[in-house]
């Protein structure tokens, strides 16, 4: 069975639109006559995933996907089968592309597919995560309670990602004023007033001589540094795209004096938030831990939870496994270890995940509070001595005038 958007008009002349779902487009049309409806127009949807091949465009956001989650657990929570929570979610939602994807799922589901199967046919929308836990879900038949787990997961996980990403903003703003102030008076305010100067046929103060060589530098060879930066900045990102390299730089993060802080905590609270999620669900703790290696940003951490799990699969326990690799922090370790001897690892595990992520908001809240204050001094020192470069010259020839 497959899936037709339509545009239709009923018998007052009134224009609707819809999903309907029908063996072939004949067939979807004669349903809608059926109903007092004349199709203007009529397309089939998502014909990549109903020929079982995965679908790669993407399109929907992370707000989306967390929206979608919520009303579907919802739904599935009052009661509704699966087949009807997708129908009423296609209705709902805003996005097209959304639509398209829902549609094509409710497709799969309604030949007989499990929704986990159905979702693997997109997964640029539905990450390999997102499947394991709704297909713990089916098997266990708690789908309502672990789809309402998920939004939870997928909600926590969007706010935290806003919440850092806003902590850096002021500080961006101010490096980027900072940077165009002080290039916009090298390039056009300190040669016109030092070029006054020059007609006087004086000696210029040093600091004055160093501010010209500077200015003269950049406006003859700034656009050759532009292209030199931007070469770098597209060399290096391609680098990264290099395991090897990647695995070499990630590695130099964890050692940075702040920010290694700041990666090992961000990676650290995803990893025990998804395990938590994912133990918590009924997936095998094996299973568990190679699905949340694909949350762990820093290459260096995810091959550390791989190696653990080979411990684990030894037969060690998770906290004994994650010691051995002596990158995770000890409150991680002793919180499931905790877990373990008490037999509430999914707890544990979440509290270890709200460690984390305070520790986290803590750490980027005192950096960028500190970090603006001295991005401004900054700016003002370096104002302060183009200022003093223009001014020492009118000082010494007041000097000679006297």
């Amino acid at each position: 069975m497959a899936g037709f958007r339509y545009q239709a008009l009923d018998g007052g002349g009134r224009s609707s639109e819809g999903v309907i779902e029908a063996d072939n487009a004949r067939l979807a049309r004669a349903n809608l006559r059926e109903q007092g409806l004349w199709v203007v127009d009529m397309s089939e949807l998502a014909p990549e995933a109903q020929a079982g091949k995965p679908r790669r465009g993407g399109g929907v956001s992370s707000a989306e996907l967390a929206l979608i989650t919520r009303q579907f657990a919802t739904l599935l929570d009052a009661g509704l089968t699966v087949e009807r929570a997708l129908t009423v979610l296609i209705e709902q939602a805003e996005n097209q592309r959304s639509r398209d994807v829902l549609a094509s799922v409710r497709s799969e589901v309604l030949a007989g597919a499990p929704m986990s199967l159905a979702l693997s046919r997109h997964p640029r929308v539905f990450p390999e995560l997102y499947r394991t836990i709704v297909r713990a879900g089916e098997e266990s038949g708690k789908a309502a309670g672990v789809m309402q787990r998920l939004a939870d997961y997928i909600e926590a996980r969007q706010a935290l990602t806003a919440k850092v990403a806003l902590a850096f903003v002021y500080p961006a703003v101010v490096l980027t004023v900072s940077l165009l102030v002080i290039v916009g008076m090298l390039w056009w305010v300190v040669p016109q007033m030092v070029t006054v100067f020059q007609g006087a046929k004086q000696t210029l103060p040093f600091l004055t001589r160093a501010l010209l060589a500077i200015s003269g530098s950049l406006r003859e060879y700034g656009l050759i540094l532009l292209v030199l930066l931007g070469g770098g900045a597209f060399i290096f990102a391609r680098l990264l795209k290099q395991p090897a390299f990647r695995l070499r730089f990630d590695g130099l993060l964890l050692r940075l004096p702040l920010f290694g802080r700041l990666n090992r905590a961000g990676n650290t609270a995803r990893l025990a938030s998804t395990l938590s999620i994912l133990v918590g669900s009924g997936v095998p703790l094996l299973k568990a831990m190679e699905a949340a290696a694909g949350v762990v940003g820093n290459r260096v951490l995810r091959a550390a939870v791989a190696n653990a799990a080979k411990d684990v699969r030894e037969g060690a326990t998770l906290s004994r496994a994650l010691e051995r690799q002596k990158l995770f922090p000890p409150v991680l370790v002793h919180l499931i270890a905790s877990g373990e001897a008490s037999g509430r690892l999914e707890v544990m595990l979440d509290k270890a995940a709200q460690q984390q992520t305070g520790e986290l908001e803590q750490k980027v809240a005192t950096f960028t509070s500190l970090l603006g204050p001295v991005m401004v001094l900054l700016m003002g020192g370096a104002v302060l001595l183009i200022v003093l470069a223009i001014l020492l010259p009118v000082f010494e020839m007041n000097q000679l005038v006297k």
